[in-house]
């Protein structure tokens, strides 16, 4: 699909699309581990880097879905994404505070979310996170691209010990695409792991571009997972190594569906596209887009 038939295509053919692709495979609709919610004035930011293809962009990227909150969370469910995450991630010290307690609030919006939180490396880390895991949040994230700062910093070494301790799973962006920098790659995360092997990571992008090594993960730690966010559409440039494709046929239970709506420039279906014209069959789409996610997070079939 060109880029000029994406825009072309009016949201009830999206939904048509999106619907007939679960319905053909017998899921009860999606559950995408990466989305993002940000509190308002946060998500205009964002999106204002994104629309001047700032440094950590490197690219014109349009955003396709600009609505609302309550606009964005509505179109997930008319496409019948069951669950979605919020995902809010901490760029600074002092704010991971806040975006937590916007978290919380954004599940009671959106009762069906994954209940998002994230920390950054700083004296209480160790505390809030704490505090989250208690309240019940059921998933975190972290960015390094954005955040810039090392996995391994003393400062979460607390924070690692709760998390693999409780086995609540971390959305890590920490592959160098789309503009690398000093704290990206699969180096800090080979650290993180081999000093808490019972962490339980999903790898954003997976891993992009380097995937095979941070693929590598998974086999030496039962608890890593990689999501597909921007994989194989048409928008992400990066090159796929060769016998990358029988690694995901591999790791068939460790591969998340994961988006990155709103924030794309493509229908939501593009996505899905993608990893359908990979030919690893429909029990793979069905583990990817349900079952991996279901059994992760201890979620009813």
């Amino acid at each position: 699909m060109t880029e000029a038939d994406q825009q072309e295509v009016t949201w009830a053919q999206e939904v048509g699309d999106v619907t007939a692709f679960w319905e053909r495979l017998g899921l009860p609709g999606l559950l995408d581990v990466h989305t993002h919610f940000l509190p308002e004035r946060i998500q205009r930011r964002v999106w204002a880097q994104f629309d001047e293809a700032g440094p950590k962009i490197g690219r014109p990227w349009p955003i396709r879905y600009r609505g609302t909150t309550q606009e964005r969370v509505e179109q997930l469910r008319a496409l019948g994404v069951r669950r979605f995450s919020s995902l809010p991630y901490a760029h600074r010290p002092g704010i991971a505070g806040y975006l937590n307690e916007w978290g919380a609030e954004f599940k009671l919006l959106a009762p069906e979310s994954l209940w998002s939180a994230t920390f950054y490396p700083e004296p209480e880390a160790g505390a809030y996170v704490s505090a989250a895991l208690e309240a019940g949040v059921e998933i975190f994230k972290v960015h390094v691209q954005v955040g810039e700062f090392d996995l391994d910093d003393p400062l979460l070494d607390p924070v690692w010990g709760l998390l693999a301790e409780a086995g609540t799973p971390v959305v890590v962006h920490a592959g160098h695409a789309p503009v690398g920098n000093d704290f990206t790659g699969p180096a800090p995360m080979a650290r993180v792991l081999a000093a808490h092997p019972r962490l339980c990571l999903v790898v954003a992008h997976l891993g992009a571009p380097d995937y095979l090594d941070f693929m590598s993960f998974a086999d030496t730690y039962d608890r890593v997972h990689l999501d597909t966010t921007m994989t194989f559409t048409d928008f992400w440039t990066t090159t796929y190594p060769d016998g990358m494709l029988e690694r995901l046929a591999d790791l068939g239970d460790r591969i998340l569906l994961g988006t990155d709506f709103p924030t794309i420039p493509y229908p939501y279906a593009h996505q899905l596209e993608g990893l359908e014209r990979l030919g690893l069959g429909d029990d793979w789409l069905r583990a990817v887009c349900w079952h991996n996610a279901a059994a992760l997070l201890g979620l009813p079939e």
